[in-house]
């Protein structure tokens, strides 16, 4: 379940609830009984490092298969690599 913060406006203490999604949310402050409105707080979720996008699919040139030590296989079926087709040399 989610966690919301509220913050009282009448003795400005800050609480946090375990709510539902679906749960109303809280009106009064359980210290004093006054207003309380809800706060936006940050969330601990961070994205770091490369990322799967462009670890996995970017278009970025990964180096021939020369530097790579093992090359692709023939898409015509002749056998054999890219690297070793004419075709590819020109």
């Amino acid at each position: 379940m989610p966690v919301y913060e509220y913050e009282c406006s009448g003795c400005k203490k800050i609480f946090e609830i375990q709510q539902r999604i679906a749960d109303a949310p809280v009106s009064t402050c359980p210290e004093c009984g006054a207003d309380v409105k809800k706060l936006i707080s940050m969330s601990s979720f961070q994205l770091k490092g490369g990322g799967w996008y462009a670890d996995g699919y970017s278009s970025a040139d990964k180096g021939s298969c020369a530097d790579t030590g093992s090359a692709p296989s023939c898409p015509a079926g002749a056998g054999g690599s890219c690297c070793q087709c004419p075709a590819a040399a020109s």
